[in-house]
C-alpha cells in the first residue's frame, strides 16, 4: 500500500515572499479557501510577527477555514512564538512552525553563537511552542549546509521537546537529489527517537532541482513536503506543488506513495494564483502551462488521434484542465454565473453577487465568449472593489501616432475633488503614467517593472497590466485588467500609487498613535 506524503501549501507564505507577489487580505482568504478545495494537509498562512496585516490575515485564515491545519511561522523566539499562537490558535487544527539556523554561515556570521547556544535556542522555541499547541514544526533552516552530525543533534533534541513535525530546508537551492537523499537517509538511520515525528522537505528552486530534491527525499523516507503552487516564492521560487503531486500520482510504481490532494482542482488553483499574484505561467510550465497538454507536431498528432497514451502519460482532465468557455451572455440569468463560479473555486456571498454580475454583464457586452480566465479577474476585481483609494480614476485619454509626440490625459479624483492633468513620454504607456505623476504630485516616482499580458485568446482577449513602482527606498505592485491595455496598465499604475500612499498614511497614523502612547516606564 503507498504511504500517504503531506502536502504542506506555503504559496500564502513563502510564496507571497516573491517580489511583487504579495495579496491582500481579501486575496489571502480567496485562496485559502481554494486550497482546502485542493484539500492540501497543511496552509501555512502566514508570518504573523511580521506585521500587523500577516496576522490579521493568518488570525482570519485560522478562524474561518475548515480542513487544513492552518500554520504560523515564528522564529524560535518567545515574542514570535507567542504573537504565532495568538493567530492561530482559534483555528480548529492550528500549528505553530519555529524555526532556527543551523548552518555554520548563520551559527557563526548571522547569530554570532556556538552550535550549543543554538542549540538550546532551539529546543528552548519548541518547548515553549509546545506548551502553547499540540501541533508543533521545528525547521533546521539552511540545513542542507549544516554539518551532519550537529544537524543529528538537532534533530534528536527538538524531537526529544516535542516537535511533531522536523523540517530539512534548502533554504538556498543549493542541494543536488542525491545529497537529498544521503541527508534524509542517514537522519533515519542515525536519530534514535526519528519514529516519533514525521520528516519534512522544503527545497528552493535555485538550481533548478527543487522538485527532484523533495522526490529524492520522499525516497529516502520523509513524510511530508512543503511547496508552493506554480512554484511561487523568494528568488527562484519552491518546489512546485502540481509537479510533485502528479509525479508521485504517475509514477507511484518508483515511489510507491501518494497524496490525498484533489487533484482535478490544480488548474483552478493555478489560475487563481496566477490572477491574484499577477505571475504569469510559462507555457512550458508542466502540469499547468498552456502547452502541458498541447500537440503540434504531425507525428504527434498521428499518434495521440490512434492513442492518447502514445504521447501522454497523464490525462488533462486528471488535474481538472477542460476547454471550458462559459457562452453565457448578458441577458444570461446569475444562477449560472453563480454555479460556473462555485466551480472555480469562488464562494460568493449574496450581497456580493450584484457586484459581480455587474462586471461579468460589462465584460460579456463587449466580448464574444467569457473564458474561465476573464471569470478569474473578474472576482479579483470585484474583491477589491471597495477597498480604499487615495485617487480615484476617472477618464483616460491618448493621443498617439507614427509622427505625433504621444500625450496622455488622465482625469482623477479625491475627495470629491477632480484633477485633470497632461503627461508625455516615449509611448502612449509612458505618456499616461506620466500625466498620473503630475496629477499625485509624485515626479520623481520611477516605474520599476511593467508588463501586460493577455488574459484569454483573441482579438477580444483581456488585457492584465502589472506595474511595479519605485518611490525612494518603497516599492509597491499594482494591477489591473481591461479590453484596454492603454486603460489597464493607467488603473494598474493608480493602484500602486494608491499603495504606496496609503502605507505611508497608515505609518504616520501608528506613529502618532505610539506618540501620543504613555510611557510605560513612566510611574
Amino acid at each position: 500500500m503507498s504511504r500517504i506524503i503531506r502536502i504542506f501549501d506555503t504559496t500564502l507564505r513563502d510564496g507571497e515572499q516573491a517580489p511583487g507577489a504579495s495579496m491582500d487580505h481579501g486575496a489571502k482568504i480567496q485562496l485559502a479557501r481554494q486550497l482546502a478545495r485542493l484539500n492540501v494537509d497543511i496552509i501555512e498562512a502566514g508570518f504573523p510577527i511580521s506585521s500587523p496585516e500577516d496576522f490579521e490575515s493568518v488570525k482570519a485564515i485560522a478562524q474561518e477555514i475548515e480542513g487544513p491545519s492552518i500554520a504560523g511561522l515564528s522564529r524560535a523566539l518567545p515574542k514570535d512564538i507567542e504573537r504565532c499562537w495568538e493567530a492561530v490558535q482559534h483555528g480548529s487544527k492550528p500549528r505553530i512552525h519555529t524555526f532556527i539556523g543551523t548552518s555554520k554561515v548563520h551559527v557563526e556570521k548571522r547569530f554570532g553563537k556556538t552550535e550549543a547556544e543554538v542549540l538550546k535556542m532551539a529546543v528552548d522555541g519548541v518547548t515553549l511552542a509546545c506548551s502553547l499547541c499540540d501541533d508543533v514544526e521545528f525547521s533546521a533552516e539552511d540545513a542542507l549546509r549544516t554539518r551532519l552530525e550537529y544537524l543529528r543533534d538537532v534533530v534528536e533534541a527538538v524531537i526529544e521537546a516535542g516537535a511533531k513535525t522536523v523540517n530539512i530546508p534548502d533554504t538556498v537551492g543549493y542541494a543536488t537529489p542525491w545529497q537529498m537523499y544521503e541527508t534524509i537517509s542517514y537522519l533515519f538511520e542515525n536519530v534514535p527517537n526519528i519514529d516519533q515525528t514525521v520528516i519534512s522537505v522544503h527545497n528552493h528552486d535555485d538550481l533548478g532541482m527543487s522538485v527532484a530534491n523533495s522526490l529524492a527525499a520522499v525516497r529516502a523516507g520523509a513524510g511530508q513536503v512543503e511547496c508552493t503552487i506554480n512554484g511561487i516564492g523568494e528568488r527562484a521560487g519552491n518546489a512546485s506543488l502540481e509537479e510533485i503531486v502528479m509525479a508521485l500520482r504517475t509514477r507511484t510504481d518508483e515511489f510507491e506513495a501518494d497524496t490525498e490532494i484533489n487533484a482535478e482542482e490544480i488548474i483552478n488553483t493555478s489560475r487563481m494564483v496566477s490572477t491574484l499574484t499577477g505571475f504569469v505561467v510559462q507555457p512550458n510550465k508542466a502540469i499547468v502551462g498552456a502547452n502541458a497538454f498541447a500537440h503540434e507536431a504531425g507525428i504527434h498528432q498521428h499518434g495521440m488521434i490512434q492513442d492518447r497514451q502514445t504521447y501522454e502519460i497523464m490525462r488533462p482532465e486528471d488535474v481538472g484542465l477542460t476547454e471550458s468557455v462559459f457562452t453565457l451572455g448578458p441577458r444570461s440569468g446569475k444562477h449560472g454565473l453563480r454555479s460556473r463560479m462555485e466551480k472555480l473555486g469562488y464562494a460568493i456571498a449574496p450581497e456580493e453577487m450584484e457586484e459581480v454580475y455587474e462586471r461579468f454583464v460589462a465584460v460579456a457586452d463587449r466580448k464574444k465568449r467569457v473564458y474561465d480566465e476573464d471569470l478569474h479577474v473578474i472576482m479579483r476585481q470585484a474583491s477589491t472593489e471597495g477597498m480604499p483609494e487615495v485617487w480615484h480614476l476617472e477618464r483616460v485619454q491618448v493621443t498617439t501616432g507614427t509622427s505625433l509626440e504621444p500625450m496622455g490625459l488622465v482625469v482623477l479624483r479625491r475627495n470629491g475633488d477632480s484633477v485633470t492633468q497632461v503627461g508625455h513620454g516615449n509611448g502612449p504607456v509612458d505618456a499616461v503614467t506620466d500625466a498620473i505623476r503630475n496629477a499625485v504630485g509624485m515626479p520623481d516616482m520611477e516605474m520599476a517593472d511593467y508588463s501586460v499580458r493577455s488574459i484569454t485568446r483573441g482579438q477580444d482577449a483581456l488585457g492584465e497590466a502589472t506595474i511595479r513602482v519605485r518611490m525612494g527606498d518603497e516599492e509597491a505592485v499594482g494591477q489591473d485588467a481591461s479590453l484596454d491595455v492603454i486603460e489597464a496598465s493607467a488603473q494598474a499604475y493608480l493602484n500602486a500609487v494608491n499603495s504606496l500612499l496609503l502605507r505611508e498614511k497608515t505609518r504616520r497614523e501608528r506613529d502618532e498613535e505610539a506618540d501620543e502612547a504613555p510611557d510605560k516606564h513612566v510611574l
